[in-house]
Order: structure tokens, then sequence, then C-alpha cells
């Protein structure tokens, strides 16, 4: 595939896993066409949340964050396709889901801002980072969907 096809972290939060529309998310991106060339299911811990929200450190909402993403499970992909880290952002929406207008994911299904169903990396070199953390090597995949076509043109792909 061309050098513009990038990779991105999606992180389905402990709300989507309580509300039971992990699937419903999931294939809002492959009807897109962006392929899932890596999830798995973790539970969260303080050292993985303080290597993902490094950024945050001593902000006042880190505490109360890091406590609802240990609260359940999350599911953790990485997506793949063209410019797909601008892609996905705004199929997620403005983190707020009450300013996230219809159709996206936040605004379909969120009403707050921490509790707002997805994370999705904010560009390029914070997605690589974050792939790091959550993901070896050998737990990403490369593969041709046979339907490609359909989703880019050929001096695409």
């Amino acid at each position: 595939m061309a050098n513009s096809f990038q990779k991105t972290l999606v992180i389905l939060k402990p709300d989507s896993i309580h509300r039971g529309i992990v699937g419903e998310i999931l294939d809002r991106f492959e009807q897109k066409g962006i392929k899932i060339v890596g999830a798995k299911m973790i539970k969260m811990t303080d050292l993985l949340l303080d290597k993902h929200y490094a950024q945050h450190k001593g902000k006042h909402f880190l505490p109360r964050l890091k406590k609802f993403m240990k609260s359940l499970p999350v599911v953790l992909v990485v997506l793949e396709g063209l410019d797909v880290v601008r892609v996905v952002r705004n199929m997620c929406g403005p983190t707020d889901g009450k300013n996230a207008p219809p159709g996206t994911i936040r605004g379909d299904y969120g009403m707050s801002i921490s509790a707002n169903i997805i994370h999705s990396s904010e560009d390029l070199k914070a997605a690589k980072r974050e792939i790091g953390i959550f993901f070896n090597k050998n737990e990403i995949f490369s593969y041709l969907r046979p339907d490609i076509h359909f989703y880019y043109d050929d001096g695409e792909i």
C-alpha cells in the first residue's frame, strides 16, 4: 500500500463496554473502509494510564479519569487506512458529546466530556507512541481487504 496509509489507536472506553456498543462502533470503521489490524481487551492499570496520559500529569481531572478508565475493561484497536488519524478523529467527533454533531460517534452516543465513549490518537506522532504503549509488533497484522478498490481510488492504494 502507498506510504500515505497510516495506523492509529482507538480505545473503546468503559462506557462503550457497559452500554454494549463496541460492535456498532467497530462496524462504523469497517464500513468506512478502515482496516482493523490489531485488537485486544485489557484492564487498564495505573502504569499504563500514566504512560498514556503523560501529557495530563498533574491536571485536576486526571485522578477521576484514571478511576473511570479502570472501572471496566477497555477494547484497544489499531486501525489502518488512508489519512486514518484525521479520518478517525472526525468520525469520533469533539471530546464533549453534548457538542459533537449527530453522525459522529460521540454525537450519537455521548453526553459527557469524561465518559465520552472513545479515544483516538490526536496526530501521527501520538498514534505511534500510543500504539507502542499497548501493542507489541507481533500483535499488529498486515493483510489486504479484497474490497479495497471500493473504498479508495486506484492511485491511492
